[in-house]
């Protein structure tokens, strides 16, 4: 799908806020209200852009995380969507280099953490794990990294969250019925938890959409405090996703690009850090699974 200035300009807008009235969002972006809904419904319908809540993982009991690189027997394509299938896996990728999947797990408790990795060495196809279990996300374009102010009142307000992480955009009027309350309860309800830090509403786009059409995961192997390196990294403009780690590397990362080049760039800037022993990189070749609505959730 060919976006213009006005599409790419609705998608920024909602990537810093899901829920923006189409009042307010045609006043940014200068269209009227009917025109600015039906190219937000394009965009939705279109598979481009998902307008989704992400619920804090404290809230679902979400405590453990990890970084997995897979090499597989034969074809990585079906044990890639293996992988998918587990709930505890939001995100999978086939990727380039040695390693041919690679996945972020999240779960509940390092016990858990460490049966769903048994779980994928046991998967057919798998020849070889290497697990960089996630100590603290630096940055993270869709993760909440403070603590909620809030905390969930009871089955109702895990039920808006629920109805939100499917369709983040849904009118209060729509998402009433679905809880149980009135509009305006209901409008009350879901503003407490989204300014409360419980969740945020969002919008998960593709990033060719955006001409930044080249991921490229690393790892980084540092001298000195990992958490002084990551304060550096961090600020680098193409890098979007950063954690420390315990693994074979300290430090684990996305860049996201408009170009090689542009990744070559970035890479040689952090090879240059004098802190940075090693980088190894690869590149995301297909998104077989993004989703970050997991955890426990109400029946």
């Amino acid at each position: 799908m060919e976006l213009d200035e006005t599409d790419l300009s609705i998608v920024r807008e909602l990537q810093t806020d899901g829920r923006l009235t189409y009042e307010t969002l045609a006043q940014r972006v200068g269209l009227s209200r009917p025109a600015t809904r039906m190219r937000v419904q394009r965009l939705q319908e279109s598979g481009a852009v998902r307008v989704v809540a992400i619920v804090h993982p404290a809230v679902r009991s979400l405590t453990a995380s990890a970084h997995l690189s897979i090499a597989t027997e034969g074809g990585a394509g079906e044990v890639a969507r293996a992988i998918a299938a587990l709930p505890q896996a939001p995100f999978v990728t086939l990727t380039s280099g040695r390693w041919a999947i690679m996945t972020e797990l999240r779960t509940a408790g390092f016990g858990e953490l460490e049966r769903t990795i048994e779980h994928i060495r046991a998967t057919p196809g798998v020849s070889a794990i290497d697990s960089l279990v996630a100590t603290r996300h630096v940055k993270d374009p869709y993760l909440l990294t403070e603590e909620p102010t809030v905390a969930l009142q009871d089955e109702v307000d895990q039920r808006i969250l629920a109805a939100l992480e499917e369709d983040g955009r849904l009118p209060f009027a729509e998402l009433a019925p679905r809880v149980g309350l009135s509009a305006g309860a209901t409008r009350s309800r879901t503003l407490r938890l989204l300014d409360g830090g419980v969740a945020k509403v969002v919008a998960l786009v593709r990033p060719d959409v955006l001409g930044m059409g080249f991921l490229c995961g690393f790892s980084l192997r540092v001298t000195g405090e990992a958490s002084a390196v990551a304060a550096v990294v961090e600020r680098f403009e193409r890098v979007t996703f950063l954690s420390t780690c315990l693994g074979r590397a300290e430090l684990v990362g996305t860049i996201t690009a408009e170009s090689t080049g542009a990744v070559l760039d970035t890479l040689e800037g952090l090879r240059s850090l004098p802190a940075v022993r090693d980088v190894e990189s690869w590149f995301h070749l297909e998104l077989v699974k993004e989703r970050y609505d997991i955890g426990a959730r109400p029946a």
